[in-house]
């Protein structure tokens, strides 16, 4: 019989949650250092770059990896010869005590992202609370705790869907990817779940995330079984669609595809597919009563020799003296460094200056986008010396139901954000011959590092939500979307298929 103590357990939570905030497992380190020096698509290859050298000075600054520091995601199996000391708390209340420690922790704030009432009010709970909590009984004297952070970037992106048994469920799967978008933020990894019932299916998908990227000892050693040759087959096959790091075209989409199965009914196939993101933040440990968990950061030396610099040819932009004659003159997939003033905005900032404008009133003082830029981000709190904590890009595509009304009535003549724009939000970009820029999504605190001021200067009450005005400095973003309504992300992965090798995609 083992004794663990109930604190023990929450500090572990914390302390873990902590951990993964700012260091990226080292499979993922060395699978990413791979795909980096094996890319031949300079776009991609930069987003990578910028991606490697984020992550080592999170590593060294203890900061997050990303803005999204995620949903709080807990497999927690108790053994049967566990028994608890002092408990007071369900292992749910356990957990989420853990991660109300470990997101509010002074030397390292990790953004609160969690909102009850989801169908309502959607009010944030302040600390993250509460996580989704998976836990089993089963034989032993430990507790074995697996547990992510989910970005929210990522988990919108899951399918699911109940194939026919003779369904080709690799066919289905490759299918998803090119309507998936860049929004996961490539490369990272699919879970896929088959089997079970619905619910199974998708249970099992974010489970398989848990597990070590090994594709490429995988592939040395040969499939084993039929679930190693799906693996292998899923991930060339999605490879082959040129989708590549951030959706800009190249060889990388994905660095392993993980799955696992469970017996169904003769009648169904259900298969669930959930990616990861480039934050790919998880850890596994145990407690055995001796204590905490303890948890060994990466050597520095384990972080791929890889520091981004912006090329020396990258066109220098200021934000405040911008014109349209200028942005006629940008390209699909240029680099650009952005300097001056630039205010933000993310869903629930553009629904509030959509229902002013409905109104017919005026936008809140401060807040004037004539001839300005918009930056999608929700920036998490600033410690120590900082102006402001990572900031990097939200997924824009959220905001293509807003972009009419914002171009058309506000004076707004670019956007920034993550990943592609759809087709409502480019003919709008056409139509008033705006532009759209896009941020490297996993480069939060890169990108923080180039905001020199911040101040909220509207809708306070949202949070990291709010209306900020940062001051920036050579912040580094690409040309998504040029005046013409040209996108890099329909340019780029076309043209990257065909240098890799068509694969027939089914329109779905």
């Amino acid at each position: 019989m083992t004794t663990i103590r109930q604190q023990d357990f929450i500090d572990s939570i914390a302390d873990a949650l902590q951990f993964i905030s700012y260091y990226h497992p080292k499979d993922y380190l060395d699978a990413l250092a791979v795909a980096y020096h094996a890319e031949e698509s300079p776009a991609a290859k930069d987003a990578m770059a910028q991606i490697l050298t984020n992550s080592r000075m999170c590593a060294q600054g203890h900061r997050p990896l990303c803005q999204d520091t995620g949903i709080v995601v807990a497999f927690v199996r108790v053994g049967m010869d566990v028994r608890w000391e002092d408990a007071s708390m369900s292992i749910t209340e356990m957990v989420n005590a853990g991660v109300r420690k470990g997101y509010l922790l002074p030397d390292n704030i990790l953004r609160a992202s969690v909102v009850a009432d989801p169908a309502g009010k959607r009010k944030n709970t302040g600390d993250n609370t509460p996580a989704v909590v998976h836990f089993d009984i089963v034989p032993g004297n430990k507790v074995d705790v697996r547990i992510a952070a989910k970005g929210g970037g990522s988990e919108n992106k899951s399918k699911m869907v109940m194939l026919n048994p003779s369904d080709d469920l690799v066919e289905w799967v490759v299918n998803q990817l090119p309507h998936m978008g860049a929004g996961w933020c490539p490369p990272g990894m699919l879970g896929i779940g088959i089997g079970g019932t619905a619910e199974k299916a998708v249970l099992l998908a974010k489970e398989s995330l848990m597990e070590n990227i090994d594709m490429t000892e995988l592939k040395a050693r040969g499939p084993k079984n039929r679930v190693e040759e799906l693996r292998i087959e899923i991930f060339d096959k999605v490879n082959a669609l040129g989708i590549g790091a951030q959706g800009l075209g190249g060889l990388a989409t994905v660095l392993d595809v993980k799955i696992l199965d469970y017996p169904t009914h003769a009648a169904s196939k259900p298969v669930a597919i959930i990616p990861n993101c480039a934050a790919t933040r998880h850890v596994h440990f145990e407690l055995d009563g001796s204590g905490a968990a303890t948890f060994t950061p990466p050597k520095l030396e384990d972080y791929p020799d890889v520091h981004w610099h912006a090329a020396a040819d990258a066109r220098r932009v200021n934000l405040d003296t911008v014109t349209r004659a200028d942005l006629a003159q940008w390209q699909p997939g240029e680099t650009l460094l952005l300097s001056g003033k630039l205010l933000t905005g993310r869903d629930a900032a553009h629904k509030r200056i959509v229902d002013l404008l409905a109104k017919g009133e005026k936008l809140p003082p401060g807040v004037d986008f004539n001839g300005r830029f918009i930056y999608y981000v929700g920036p998490v709190d600033p410690v120590r010396d900082e102006v402001v904590g990572p900031a990097g890009p939200t997924t824009a595509t959220r905001m293509d139901k807003f972009t009419e009304t914002m171009l058309a009535q506000t004076g707004l003549i670019g956007m920034v954000g993550k990943a592609e724009r759809g087709k409502v939000a480019i003919e709008a970009i056409k139509k008033h011959a705006a532009v759209y820029l896009m941020a490297i999504g996993g480069a939060a605190y890169l990108v923080s590092k180039a905001i020199r001021s911040s101040r909220v200067v509207a809708f306070a009450d949202l949070g990291m939500e709010a209306i900020y005005e940062f001051e920036v400095e050579d912040m580094p973003v690409t040309v998504a979307v040029d005046s013409q309504g040209r996108s890099v992300h329909e340019i780029g992965p076309a043209e990257w298929k065909k240098r890799i090798g068509l694969i027939p995609i089914k329109q779905v």
